[in-house]
């Protein structure tokens, strides 16, 4: 793509790229944030969290400034507690459920108090597990993503020697490819994933893709399990004429080239419009917008009532500068000499609620038309649905099926994440990560 607006020079890159959410400048502010917490019994924070990270002991551990044990609390329960200190939605979460609220006080940063001793974990390479002796036992995991690492680890900590095979030149998954540079960067990305596979007894084969570079049957054959957790990643297309002119582009690829090339070399419009409401329309829109974009709409058929995305996320592309059109859905992309010029939108009403619980959009018979230069589809993300038929593996609508034990249809084939939950968040799929290694473990020790 060749549209373009004005360059952004380095600082000016620098100041609109860098951390929204930066962490404490000293440990006494980080001390004097932990004493804030009440400690509670039976924490609602802890309850709240998909790994159930002990909240108030690793903010009490802070408190005394034993920041290697609150590490250690924090990455028992998350191997990525640091990724997701910066990404995790966690208003609607530990946060989000903080007893301060109910007093109408501000919660504790929970959040930025993880980040604190986690970053310091990684940043001294505290190697705070020891893996057990070799069990002489084999996994295979494809997806080098949170749950194949998750997995990974804890196998690796029981012993059993894990070989990862990734797609991608990087491990990562959605935190190094699917989000925007201003949460986490690429390098803190990579120094994760090191740190986590600095344990032994992970080899992750990068440039290895399952149906091309390797087969399941392979897989089988070669290793004691197989944990899948390839994740999602294909853009759910919208389905009208003039979805292919020039200018029409997946939010999926324009995150992906931005994260993987160099900022200067990314085209964006002058009058951008994504399409969704979901953390990935946020990113993509936001990013758009600090790239240059003199305008940014985002497009919704609902209203902020059932938006996926959080407030916090949603005021993030206001503060921004990012105009909003609820009750509005693609209808028709207009365009001269092959390029996209207009949108246009049928204006929607809302009816009765779908099988999700939102309400469903239904179209009113009026419309809107906007003018564009680029058009960012973020409509969510669709299962390797081809993959996994193609591979026998039980699905739903390609969401792959697994039992009460994380078991395939085929035996000794695991799964978890993404691919099986359609799209969640990153501290969800670290759990089914830890979910899938203890049922494996189980499995082997049983064969």
């Amino acid at each position: 793509m060749s549209i373009k607006t004005n360059r952004l020079t380095q600082e000016e890159y620098q100041e609109n790229f860098s951390d929204i959410h930066p962490p404490f400048e000293t440990s006494d502010a980080a001390i004097l944030e932990a004493n804030r917490c009440l400690f509670c019994y039976d924490a609602p924070c802890m309850k709240a969290c998909p790994t159930s990270i002990n909240v108030p002991k690793f903010i009490k551990q802070i408190a005394t400034d034993n920041i290697k044990g609150s590490a250690h609390t924090i990455l028992s329960s998350n191997i990525m507690g640091a990724g997701c200190s910066k990404v995790c939605p966690v208003e609607k979460l530990c946060e989000g459920n903080c007893v301060y609220n109910f007093m109408h006080e501000e919660p504790i940063h929970i959040a930025k108090l993880q980040r604190y001793s986690t970053e310091k974990a990684i940043a001294n390479h505290w190697q705070l597990f020891e893996r057990k002796p070799s069990t002489g036992k084999r996994v295979a995991i494809v997806g080098a993503g949170p749950a194949g690492l998750s997995c990974a680890h804890t196998l690796s900590r029981e012993g059993i020697d894990v070989t990862i095979y990734e797609k991608e030149s990087k491990g990562g998954g959605l935190m190094t490819y699917g989000i925007a540079a201003y949460k986490v960067t690429p390098e803190f990305c990579e120094d994760e994933v090191n740190y986590i596979t600095a344990i032994g007894g992970i080899d992750i084969k990068y440039n290895q893709e399952l149906g091309k570079d390797i087969t399941l049957a392979s897989l089988q054959q070669n290793y004691d399990a197989v944990y899948l957790a390839f994740g999602v990643g294909l853009a759910r297309q919208l389905e009208i004429p003039g979805e292919n002119l020039h200018g029409v582009v997946d939010a999926i690829k324009f995150i992906y080239e931005l994260r993987t090339n160099a900022f200067s070399s990314i085209a964006v419009g002058s009058k951008v419009a994504v399409i969704g409401m979901g953390m990935t329309a946020i990113d993509a829109a936001t990013q758009a917008k600090r790239l240059g974009a003199s305008e940014v709409t985002l497009i919704y058929r609902r209203t902020q009532d059932e938006m996926s995305c959080t407030e916090k996320e949603l005021n993030i592309a206001k503060l921004d500068g990012c105009a909003i059109i609820w009750l509005a859905s693609p209808k028709e992309i207009i365009g001269k000499d092959g390029k996209v010029t207009q949108l246009v939108c049928d204006v929607m009403q809302l009816g009765e609620p779908d099988a999700s619980g939102r309400r469903s959009p239904v179209v009113s018979g009026e419309t809107i038309t906007l003018d564009v230069d680029m058009i960012i589809k973020a409509a969510g993300q669709m299962p390797f649905s081809e993959m996994v038929n193609e591979n026998k593996v039980a699905n739903n609508k390609g969401k792959i099926t697994i039992g009460a034990s994380t078991e395939t249809n085929i035996k000794g084939i695991f799964a978890g994440g993404d691919c099986v939950n359609g799209g969640k968040e990153v501290v969800d799929a670290v759990q089914a990560g830890k979910d899938g290694a203890k049922a494996i473990i189980k499995f082997i020790l049983n064969a």
